[in-house]
């Protein structure tokens, strides 16, 4: 799901410090996440996204820097899964309606 939201990560950084830093949920899915963010975090860096009185905990799979901002691939540990009976971002699109609507636009109407 591509979503827009403002969410909380934490991490240690190389010395062992705590960061947390406000960050810009990009998409999201039930293995994982995508995070844009003003600085880098390291690759296998544990994180915890917080969001209202939940969080997700995972591993940086990647971290590339792109206009301006570092994305983040976040995969989730194992057994933490998104859901959106507990988290539902305020902007949320589902790819797969955007191919629908187009497809039923090209289908002829009888």
């Amino acid at each position: 799901m591509l979503c827009a939201e403002l969410v909380k990560i934490e991490w240690r950084d190389k010395s062992g410090r705590r960061c947390v830093r406000t960050a810009h949920l990009e998409d999201i899915s039930l293995s994982g996440a995508c995070l844009s963010l003003e600085t880098t975090v390291i690759r296998d860096a544990a994180v915890a996204i917080r969001y209202g009185d939940g969080e997700l905990k995972g591993t940086i799979q990647y971290c590339l820097y792109r206009d301006g901002s570092y994305f983040l691939g976040i995969k989730f540990t194992e057994g933490c899964k998104w859901s959106s009976k507990h988290f539902k971002p305020e902007h949320m699109l589902d790819p797969r309606a955007l191919v629908t609507r187009a497809m039923d636009r090209r289908l002829p109407r009888n």
